[in-house]
């Protein structure tokens, strides 16, 4: 009978929860703005945050804002801090980064969607469908402005010296 049993670097990967950490909707402008010609102009703000729990346990949290503006008069705001605790055990530090900053905040993002139109539609305005995001390139992305802000410190040291 074969050996059942999993060797010790292998990798997991799972969900223990997904839930809604934080959420805010406001409408300042609100009863005039309902008045108004409905020509909004969308703001959309995307931020994670990874803390460690426990040997291997992760919570993440992908915050979503979306200011919606017609004109100069803000029609409405919402922010969702939509969470979720992860397991991961057997990955290297290297894969370890791109799976909490870009793979964890894919599987919330459309849960966070959901709570926005959610949100949204009941504030009384038309619904607000948020586009698919590519965490992988926004992670990239800050990757690469890390390292070159680390160089030109680097480079500001050395001319200090």
């Amino acid at each position: 009978m074969a050996d059942q049993t999993q060797p010790e670097n292998a990798r997991q990967f799972s969900v223990q929860r997904i839930y809604v950490k934080d959420v805010s909707f406001e409408s300042p402008s609100a009863p005039e703005i309902f008045r108004t010609n409905w020509e909004p102009k969308h703001e959309l703000n995307i931020n994670t945050k990874v803390t460690p729990l426990a040997e291997g346990t992760y919570e993440v949290v992908l915050s979503v804002t979306v200011t919606t503006k017609i004109e100069d008069k803000t029609a409405l705001i919402v922010e969702v801090h939509q969470a979720g605790i992860f397991v991961v055990s057997g990955f290297s530090e290297q894969e370890l980064g791109p799976l909490l900053a870009a793979y964890c905040p894919n599987q919330l993002f459309p849960y966070a969607r959901e709570v926005v139109a959610d949100l949204v539609t009941k504030g009384s305005f038309p619904q607000v469908v948020l586009q698919p995001i590519n965490f992988d390139a926004l992670f990239a992305q800050h990757q690469q402005q890390a390292a070159e802000q680390a160089a030109r410190q680097a480079a500001g040291d050395k001319r200090g010296h």
